[in-house]
């Protein structure tokens, strides 16, 4: 029996990979979707970056439910994992003189890099989420090299909330002056531009600070407790 289902699963498989190997001229769409969003994507949205376009504006209520997961992920994180006493310090080796040249050289060009990824996400490769990884990075050199310096909660706390908050009022913009969430109600200006592609931008903006707040939250709810 378990042969016969064995054998079964690998027709299956095979018939799969024989269909998406059809004869298909290379960078031609598979489908109407695709090729939809190729020939109108620059015009509707005004992002040179397709896959921003689909991502923030196409499929944007998809992204703001991802960010939403994330968010749920640190809460339940930083819940767990407070275990400690209130009051209870903390003896910490200091770092050594690399890591703490590094912590305080390095971190303003990380964070500087990461906002420049996501301020650029309409135009080049990357956007909120890869912004935000990048900045969580610095502050975990942080945590590495300048032991004696804590990621403050509030703050961190702060941009978590107005980054959500600048996303869903945006949407829900959209839906009064519109027909539907996240339109792309600002002008769309002149393509390859830095203020183009109507409220993509300000979207990434707002998951960029998101994703990076929540991600460096998980990083110091997970050093903090070890």
């Amino acid at each position: 029996m378990r042969k016969a289902i064995a054998i079964l699963l690998l027709i299956i498989v095979a018939l799969g990979i024989r269909l998406s190997l059809r004869k298909i001229p290379f960078g031609t769409p598979k489908t109407e979707v695709g090729r939809y969003y190729i020939d109108e994507g620059i015009e509707e949205t005004g992002a040179v970056n397709i896959v921003t376009a689909v991502v923030v504006n196409y499929r944007g209520f998809d992204t703001l439910g991802e960010v939403t997961v994330l968010f749920i992920a640190a809460i339940g994180l930083g819940a767990v994992l407070t275990t400690s006493v209130k009051g209870e310090t903390r003896k910490t080796q200091p770092a050594s003189l690399v890591l703490y040249t590094g912590c305080r050289l390095l971190f303003p060009l990380i964070f500087v890099f990461g906002t420049y990824v996501f301020i650029h996400g309409h135009l080049t490769p990357g956007g909120g989420f890869q912004g935000g990884a990048i900045i969580a990075s610095g502050f975990l050199l942080i945590y590495l090299g300048c032991r004696e310096r804590k990621i403050s909660r509030v703050g961190s706390n702060l941009a978590d909330s107005l980054g959500g908050l600048v996303f869903v009022i945006i949407g829900l913009f959209g839906l009064v002056l519109g027909s539907y969430f996240l339109l792309n109600f600002l002008p769309k200006g002149t393509a390859n531009t830095l203020v183009s592609a109507g409220i993509i931008p300000i979207i990434y903006v707002a998951i960029g600070f998101k994703v990076g707040s929540e991600l460096t939250s998980i990083i110091g709810s997970l050093i903090e407790e070890g």
